[in-house]
C-alpha cells in the first residue's frame, strides 16, 4: 500500500490546516500510521501516530505538538488525518505520511509530501 499526504497550504502564525492521508490499496499488516515532517535543514521526524488498543484508538505525539495537532481516521475512508492548530512559523515543514505493522518498520516509500507554510 502507498500512502499520499494532501492539504497543505500556507497559513499566518496562530491559523489551522488539515492534512489528509490516503491510502491506494490495502495492506492487512498496517497496524500504525504516523505522520512526519521534515523542515529545511533538518531531519525527517515523527509528529503524531496512531494505532488499534483494546478500548479503541491509541494516538501519541510529540512534545512540540502536543495540545496543537490532533491524530485521526475515518476507516470507511481508509484515511487518517492530522488536524492542526495554533500554527507557529516552527511548523513549517514538508509533511508525509508513513505506515508500519506493529513490531515492523516505516516503509521506505515516502511519496511527495505536502508543504506546510506558517507565516509570522
Amino acid at each position: 500500500v502507498q500512502l499520499q499526504a494532501s492539504g497543505g497550504g500556507l497559513v499566518q502564525a496562530g491559523g489551522s490546516l488539515r492534512l489528509s492521508c490516503g491510502a491506494s490499496g490495502s495492506s492487512p499488516n498496517i497496524d500504525v500510521v504516523g505522520w512526519f515532517r521534515q523542515a529545511p535543514g533538518k531531519q525527517r521526524e515523527l509528529v503524531a501516530y496512531i494505532t488499534s488498543g483494546s478500548s479503541g484508538d491509541i494516538t501519541n505525539y510529540r512534545d512540540s505538538v502536543k495540545g496543537r495537532f490532533s491524530i485521526s481516521r475515518d476507516k470507511s475512508k481508509n484515511t487518517v488525518y492530522l488536524q492542526m492548530d495554533s500554527l507557529k512559523p516552527e511548523d513549517t515543514a514538508v509533511c508525509y505520511c508513513n505506515a508500519r505493522s506493529m513490531q515492523g518498520s516505516w516503509s521506505d516509500y515516502w511519496g511527495q509530501g505536502t508543504q506546510v507554510t506558517v507565516s509570522s
